[in-house]
C-alpha cells in the first residue's frame, strides 16, 4: 500500500496494473519492481490484442503501454484501449526514448501521461494517477490542475 499525499489529503492507494511491452525481459523486470513497491500487476501483455483482453478481464486501475510494441504502435493500443470500453481507461505510456522526442504524440494520445522506463516506479505512476480525474497529466508529478501551496 502507498500513501498518496496532496495538500491536506492523505489516502491509502492500492493499484492494480496491466503492463504491455513486447520484451519479456522488461515485463519480468517491471513486474518485479512494481510489485516490490506495492502495485499489484494483474497481467502482462505483449500485443495490443492481449492488452485489450487483459484490460477487459481484469479492469485494472492503470495500463502501462510501451510506445513501441514491435510491429504495433503503443499509441494505437492506447487509443484502442480507450475506445474498447466506452470509457476513458487510465493509460500511462512508457518508453526507453526520451519524453521530448515523443511529446507531440503523447499529447495527442488519450494517455494520462508518460514515464520513461528508466524512471518507472510506483511513485511515478501514483503521481500521474493523482492528477488524472479524467484530465491529462503531462509527466510524473505534473498535471494541468493547479497545485495548492
Amino acid at each position: 500500500m502507498w500513501l498518496l499525499c496532496q495538500p491536506g489529503i492523505v489516502r491509502r492507494v492500492s493499484l492494480r496494473a496491466v503492463i504491455v511491452d513486447d520484451s519479456t525481459q522488461f515485463l519480468r523486470a517491471a513486474r518485479c519492481l512494481l510489485e516490490r513497491e506495492g502495485i499489484i500487476v494483474v497481467a502482462s501483455a505483449s500485443t495490443g490484442a492481449e492488452a485489450l483482453r487483459s484490460a477487459e478481464e481484469y479492469d485494472p486501475d492503470v495500463v502501462l503501454v510501451d510506445v513501441g510494441l514491435g510491429a504495433e504502435s503503443g499509441f494505437d493500443v492506447a487509443e484502442r484501449l480507450s475506445r474498447a470500453t466506452g470509457r476513458r481507461r487510465r493509460v500511462v505510456l512508457i518508453s526507453a526514448h526520451r519524453e521530448q522526442d515523443l511529446r507531440e504524440l503523447i499529447d495527442a494520445s488519450p494517455a494520462i501521461g508518460f514515464v520513461p522506463k528508466s524512471q518507472l516506479s510506483a511513485r511515478a505512476i501514483i503521481e500521474l494517477l493523482g492528477g488524472s480525474d479524467g484530465g491529462r497529466a503531462d509527466g510524473p508529478g505534473r498535471t494541468d490542475a493547479p497545485r495548492g501551496t
